[in-house]
């Protein structure tokens, strides 16, 4: 009889049983309103799990609150870009969009995320 070695499934980076990565991220708001009530916002997070799209993936960033300047403001359903190579098996996102409205106004922002696991 003839013994069938074990073989352990590899989990991958999309793997519906594996744990995917995600990314901190952090930012600034552009400015927004006029005068004296001309202010941005800063914020600070991690991005939901990866999500297969094509030959890359993207994430959803859903922050609830920016900083406090008498009101908040919040990042919904926000999606990256796919991944960029930073070198040596390592990427970023470009994140691009608006927060929601509140006081009358929605503030655009630019970032890129940090590498995915840096120390790994």
């Amino acid at each position: 009889m003839v013994k069938k070695k074990a073989t352990l499934q590899k989990k991958t980076l999309y793997s519906q049983s594996a744990q995917r990565h995600v990314h901190e991220f952090e930012g600034s708001t552009k400015l927004a309103e006029e005068g004296a009530d001309r202010h941005n916002h800063r914020f600070a997070g991690v991005t939901g799990q990866a999500i297969r799209v094509g030959n890359s993936h993207i994430h959803e960033i859903d922050l609830s609150r920016t900083d406090f300047v008498n009101h908040f403001h919040n990042l919904k359903k926000i999606r990256t870009g796919p991944a960029i190579s930073v070198g040596n098996g390592k990427h970023v996102h470009f994140v691009s969009g608006q927060t929601t409205l509140n006081d009358g106004h929605v503030h655009r922002f630019n970032f890129a995320t940090l590498i995915q696991a840096p120390l790994v």
